[in-house]
């Protein structure tokens, strides 16, 4: 995966919730390309990041031993429908349902301070010969959380700090 539609997460508590923040900036190629001279990240790009958010959450949650994917919507509404440059998008997800066959997580999109959209996001957990479906380069998931900063801010069921999975691979 080459586009991340989160910069950094603020919170991350295993199986609970996680925030996560999105700065927009002219530097992303895709604000030339949707509206010329109206630069503005579009609604499906918003609800990414929402997945973004949540999808970590619940693959972190299961040890990333589970394919995580995007199932459904069933309830998003957006109450402001445009953001620009210069706009930071925060997402916070938080796990209504965890189970063997996926997850349900609510979410908001705060632009700013403001409430920009909220709903539920359903993810699923790729079974029988999907399950063989490469999705992601091995170790991908964890690479993002990294990345986001998600062992930084981040605590266990406990409130202890989590445990970056590979820190004594790399460090010991």
């Amino acid at each position: 995966m080459h586009w991340y539609w989160i910069d950094r997460f603020l919170l991350f508590e295993r199986k609970k919730r996680a925030r996560a923040v999105k700065l927009i900036t002219l530097g992303e190629d895709y604000l030339h390309q949707h509206f010329p001279y109206f630069p503005v990240m579009p609604a499906s790009l918003i609800i990414e990041g929402v997945a973004q958010t949540g999808g970590l959450l619940i693959c972190e949650a299961n040890g990333y031993r589970e394919k995580v994917v995007l199932g459904k919507l069933p309830k998003f509404v957006f109450h402001e429908t445009v953001a620009f440059p210069g706009d930071t998008l925060t997402y916070t997800t938080d796990v209504i349902s965890l189970t063997g066959n996926g997850a349900i997580v609510s979410a908001t999109v705060h632009k700013n301070e403001r409430l920009m959209a909220e709903g539920e996001v359903v993810f699923a957990h790729l079974k029988g010969g999907f399950a063989q479906t490469t999705l992601f380069a091995e170790g991908n998931m964890y690479e993002m959380m990294q990345l986001f900063g998600a062992y930084e801010v981040g605590v266990d069921e406990e409130g202890n700090p989590l445990v970056d999975p590979k820190f004594d691979e790399i460090c010991g």
